[in-house]
């Protein structure tokens, strides 16, 4: 991947060059360029959260979403044009974690030093967790005999965005650098900023209710598990057959049995999956279970939005509202 990542800054450096010879003597940048901001982020939420916060000032703001086409965070390979797009950015906002190890050399060739940047796993701090392996759990490959465990290091949940808790955090981070960088609008972006936390507020209490008042509080995912952030917001339980980050498409026998066992034991009428599943290991679950008649349920983790979804109007308060829709039908 590194060797990937310094091919595609060779090319990117050599046509910037090309580009800054060519636009010399040129002073054809139109009035429009000159008032906008460029905002590049990586996935759907951070896109939309900068949609949110710009408003009505979003004519002065050229905001790109690079992962548009469907591949999920942890597969993305940026592309020399995706490099160029973050080099002369005002504004950079990625995950960040081991699916954006990228990043580093792609910052380190930007043309544009003053350029802010945003890692959200940075803006949480100690508030981002490490991956768990929970009871049934496949484990991940372990690791060569040569390496030692001094060398290994925490491997952290990078889904969140899955929180309404950090999404909140999240979008102050995103209004004070938009009105840092363009003050002309500083007052829209704080105001549209605190009209939107209201509402995340308002969902994120609306959450809360339903896990109160539901007789269910474990979770069964027979898929990979990325929503580690919103059980822990509001104490539910789960079990899965995958961590959120994992790679594995194949789950052991000992894995589906184990889950098919929880079904029953907890008396959970429902398997969990996420978006694009083939459902595969969910179907296998349920077929080793005694009745053989539980429900799949879909959650969304946002990790496959396109630009056709945008342009059907998917927003981020969309996804979650229709999160909680499923959340309660999981829970009965």
């Amino acid at each position: 991947m590194k060797k990937y990542i310094s091919i595609i800054l060779a090319v990117v450096l050599s046509i910037c060059g090309l580009s800054a010879c060519g636009q010399a003597d040129s002073n054809q940048t139109t009035e429009k360029d000159e008032k906008q901001i460029k905002v590049v982020t990586t996935i759907f939420p951070e896109y939309d959260w900068v949609r949110e916060i710009a408003g009505d000032a979003s004519d002065h703001v050229d905001l790109t979403m690079l992962l548009d086409n469907g591949v999920d965070l942890h597969s993305y390979q940026p592309t020399s044009e995706d490099i160029m797009k973050i080099s002369d950015c005002d504004l950079f906002i990625y995950v960040g974690g081991e699916s954006d190890a990228w990043v580093e050399d792609a910052l380190k060739e930007a043309v544009n030093k003053d350029m802010k940047v945003i890692n959200l796993l940075d803006v949480l701090g100690n508030s981002v967790k490490e991956e768990e392996v929970v009871e049934g759990m496949e484990a991940e490959e372990e690791e060569s005999e040569e390496e030692s465990e001094e060398e290994k290091e925490p491997e952290y949940d990078e889904h969140v965005w899955l929180s309404l808790k950090n999404a909140k955090v999240f979008c102050k981070a995103i209004a004070d650098d938009l009105s840092e960088i363009d003050k002309d609008h500083a007052e829209t972006y704080q105001k549209n900023e605190e009209n939107y936390a209201a509402k995340l507020d308002e969902l994120d209490q609306n959450y809360q209710k339903t896990v109160d008042e539901a007789s269910q509080k474990t979770l069964l995912f027979g898929d990979r598990f990325p929503f580690r952030y919103m059980v822990d917001d509001y104490g539910l339980d789960y079990y899965a057959a995958f961590v959120g980050c994992s790679a594995e498409m194949e789950a052991s026998f000992e894995t589906i049995t184990f889950l098919a066992g929880k079904l029953g034991e907890l008396g959970l009428k429902n398997v969990m999956t996420i978006e694009k599943s083939d459902q595969k290991i969910t179907k296998a679950i349920i077929e080793n279970t005694k009745d053989k008649n539980q429900k799949i349920l879909t959650l969304d983790s946002m990790q496959s939005a396109t630009s056709d979804d945008v342009k059907a109007g998917m927003t981020y308060l969309s996804v979650m509202e229709d999160n909680l829709e499923v959340l309660k039908e999981a829970l009965q």
